[in-house]
């Protein structure tokens, strides 16, 4: 029998993302061109002697010692005559090749060469990756280690490393430090603030919000700083949840509201001028996989880095079941490279979150043991 979906209207996680990503603006960084030729020099390519590939295995006078970072013009080699040199120096004038070390003997101040060297052997020619004026980067493409590495390779300024500031507030009256039976502590706050310093955020955690919406709409006008404010709670359907409306009410800019995911429908994002507002679901397994998820993108992209990809893939060594039309988000424990299914107890369950070394993502009606899934890693 088909199974009907109970949520049409819902947005799919990958369209939440991606929307996520579209809206927010990314630094700009200008384009990347070659200062001068690279190699400037013929640079030798291993430690050994820079010698005339012209004059065979004769014999050599060895003349002196070339170290990355010498003036070449130290030494000149004719016949007879060579240089020894390390890794990475500039090859004196007259020499076209460098003999390794391995491929030479050394006896009474003479250098012999083992095999017949050949013009370019070991060189790295002038201009061999890139001449002068070369485009090696186009302009706005997303900062990585290796870029950062070439803008000071050309002598480009450096962009200034970043940490984006996130503000973390949980939303509830029953949020008390000594509760009563009917009351609970803060978790979701620690966690959040925890998981933002894990993925080299800038934190900031705020008192919890009461159920109130001159509360939220106060705290939301004053940013204080934060880019990024993650909320949990206060975003489903109840008489209580406060923060959509208030949004609104202040001219923000929905960017979603409500995914396809289990756990994790109630979802929100939402552009307030320069604050990005990341409402989470009250219950902590939701907040956590819904903050593991559009965290990262968000750090990434007013960053200036490429799009993260989370997921990874592995297969369950057991059945999960799995009623309903949204996709599920299943805790596992990672062991000998299988994901092995913990049994749940639904978004409230912080017990089995802290137990849980991954997610699974696992349609409906379920997955049976050795199917190969994508999952996320708990930070």
């Amino acid at each position: 029998m088909a199974m009907t979906c109970d949520h049409p209207d819902l947005l799919p996680l990958d369209e939440a993302l991606a929307r996520l990503w579209t809206a927010l603006p990314a630094p700009a960084f200008p384009e990347v061109r070659a200062d001068r030729d690279d190699p400037a020099t013929d640079l030798a390519a291993m430690d050994g002697v820079a010698l005339r590939s012209g004059d065979g295995p004769a014999p050599r006078r060895l003349l002196g010692t070339l170290f990355a970072g010498d003036d070449p013009a130290a030494f000149t080699v004719t016949a007879g005559t060579a240089v020894r040199i390390m890794t990475g120096a500039a090859l004196p004038a007259g020499a076209d090749a460098i003999l390794p070390v391995e491929q030479l003997r050394e006896e009474a101040g003479l250098i012999h060469p083992l095999t017949d060297p050949e013009a370019g052997d070991h060189v790295r020619p002038r201009g061999g990756q890139a001449r002068s004026g070369d485009l090696l980067l186009a302009a706005d493409q997303p900062l990585n280690v290796a870029r950062t590495a070439l803008r000071a390779w050309v002598g480009q300024p450096l962009p200034a490393p970043t940490r984006i500031r996130v503000a973390v507030a949980s939303t509830g009256d029953e949020l008390v430090a000594d509760p009563r039976p009917h009351q609970i502590r803060d978790s979701n706050g620690p966690m959040l603030a925890a998981l933002a310093h894990a993925l080299g955020a800038e934190v900031e955690r705020r008192p919890a919000l009461p159920d109130n919406p001159e509360a939220l709409a106060a705290a939301l006008r004053s940013p204080g700083g934060a880019r990024i404010l993650l909320t949990s709670g206060g975003v489903s359907m109840g008489e209580h949840d406060h923060l959509p409306a208030v949004l609104r009410d202040l001219g923000a800019t929905i960017l979603f509201h409500k995914i396809r995911l289990k756990p994790g429908k109630p979802m929100l994002a939402a552009q307030l001028g320069d604050l990005l507002v990341l409402g989470l679901p009250g219950n902590p397994v939701s907040a956590y996989l819904n903050a593991l998820l559009f965290l990262p993108v968000a750090l990434a992209k007013l960053e200036g880095r490429a799009l993260p990809d989370p997921w990874r893939r592995g297969r369950l060594a057991g059945a999960v079941r799995h009623k309903g039309d949204r996709p599920l988000l299943h805790p596992c424990r990672l062991a000998n490279g299988q994901l092995h299914p913990l049994p749940g107890k639904g978004s409230a369950d912080l017990v089995t979150l802290a137990q849980a070394d991954a997610f699974a993502w696992v349609e409906a009606p379920g997955e049976e043991a050795g199917t190969k899934v994508r999952y996320l890693t708990v930070v």
